[in-house]
């Protein structure tokens, strides 16, 4: 099973869109089997409250499930939990890697760098743009997507591969 976990700064708007994003296309591609999606935030600020109205109604609007995610915070532990531990901007790469340490496996990562993008996804909740939010973020999961199924693939850890 491949362990992704998404993080951002309260765990309301962006880090809770990639979870479902990212869940849905495993979904569509019937490997969700072979997956375990969750979200977190490097901050406390929004502990227990659940996904902001704006990822909602945008996720309503792209026909994309949205569960009853409640904010958590990272921990330390979450680094042996999870493979990949993918932030939305490079002030959350800094607070994931002072929360867990050394990123000695290098399983901390941006989730544009998967499209080869070195910018950040910009926060909704200041900007108010949520339609931007979320095609940075399908384009970041695209990507992502089709670098754990390769590496999965080559590593025969997926049972069947379903394409898109």
């Amino acid at each position: 099973m491949i362990k992704v976990l998404f993080i951002c700064h309260g765990n309301i708007c962006r880090s809770p869109m990639a979870q479902y994003v990212l869940q849905n296309m495993v979904e569509e591609r019937g490997i969700a089997d072979s997956f375990y999606i969750d979200s977190a935030a490097t901050s406390t600020e929004e502990i227990g409250n659940g996904v902001h109205y704006g990822t909602r109604r945008k996720l309503a609007e792209v026909g994309i499930p949205c569960g009853n995610h409640k904010a958590i915070q990272l921990t330390k532990r979450d680094y042996e939990k999870y493979d990949y531990l993918i932030g939305m901007d490079s002030a959350n790469i800094r607070n994931i890697n002072r929360i867990v340490g050394d990123d000695s496996e290098n399983k901390v990562y941006k989730l544009l760098e998967f499209a080869n993008l070195q910018r950040d996804i910009a926060d909704p909740w200041y900007t108010g743009n949520f339609d931007q939010t979320y095609e940075d973020i399908v384009a970041g999961c695209e990507c992502l997507l089709e670098v754990l199924v390769s590496h999965a693939t080559l590593d025969g850890n997926l049972d069947k591969i379903v394409k898109a």
